[in-house]
């Protein structure tokens, strides 16, 4: 199929891009990577009367990596991210789940801001955000806020974002000493989307685990340290309180039990990693 007819703007500055969105709102869409909006143009799942190109806009092609975390700006292909000197040092659950991310082709062009724009529940690096309680910085012409990861994440490809906003950048912590990491996934082929996604953060207060592809959204949630006897108890309510339903790749039962037992495993690698 071919995409509904549109208006195309190549903005060059943040200002010009805030200027259409301003005008039109939710008849406009953002493109950058367009992994996600190009086959929904060519099915007509969307209809924007003007697309706005972000892709030469210098100010959000920047990557700051720095004491305090890391800084990704809308435009940053996911390839170069995963081509950043030290990740796995400086982000190690990042690094971890970037191989996950679709293919290498598709990393070559798509952003790391798309994907969390796009809110799709079994996608990686939305999971990675919430995991690490990152934010998600957003700006119109008139404003500019930062949401947590958690609160911006609000259903089945929905998110809090205005339709005047873009996701200018998102933030991740830097690395907290004394803290281990992990990334495990499970889908019919490697890079399929995800049947379930789990990450984990573990450090001396306990475990931090996130789950992608059971809910309409990534959640996390703070449970017992992995030695812990409590931990199957609040894993098994973990995998109750996630809701998950019958679909054509697997029963609620089996994504469940995956939430047991990849979590656990998960954990329990981001313990190793801690220790």
């Amino acid at each position: 199929m071919k995409p509904a007819a549109f208006d195309y703007v190549r903005a060059a500055t943040p200002e010009e891009a805030l200027e259409v969105l301003d005008q039109e709102g939710g008849d406009a869409r953002i493109l950058a990577g367009g992994q996600s909006l190009l086959p929904m143009l060519n099915m007509r799942l969307a209809r924007p009367h003007v697309l706005v190109d972000i892709m030469a806009v210098a100010e959000w092609r920047e990557l700051r990596d720095h004491a305090a975390g890391l800084r990704i700006g809308a435009a940053v292909r996911q390839a170069a991210l995963e081509r950043l000197d030290d990740l796995p040092r400086s982000q190690p659950l990042l690094a971890a789940a970037l191989p996950w991310v679709g293919h290498a082709q598709t990393r070559s062009r798509g952003t790391v801001c798309g994907s969390v724009a796009h809110a799709d529940p079994s996608a990686e690096l939305p999971l990675v955000l919430v995991a690490l309680g990152g934010e998600v910085h957003l700006r119109s012409r008139r404003r500019a806020r930062r949401v947590p990861a958690e609160a911006f994440f609000t259903g089945m490809m929905a998110t809090s974002r205005a339709d005047e906003e873009i996701v200018e950048a998102v933030s991740l912590p830097a690395r907290r000493p004394g803290a281990g990491y992990a990334f495990r996934e499970v889908a019919r082929r490697h890079g399929d989307f995800a049947i379930i996604a789990c990450a984990a953060v573990v450090d001396g207060s306990g475990a931090r685990l996130a789950v992608g592809g059971v809910a309409d959204r990534p959640v996390a949630r703070n449970l017992p340290a992995p030695d812990a006897k409590e931990l199957t108890e609040a894993l098994d309510d973990f995998a109750w309180d996630l809701d998950a339903r019958d679909d054509l790749h697997a029963t609620a039962r089996y994504r469940r039990e995956l939430v047991r037992r990849l979590g656990r495993k998960v954990i329990e690698e981001a313990a190793r990693c801690h220790a």
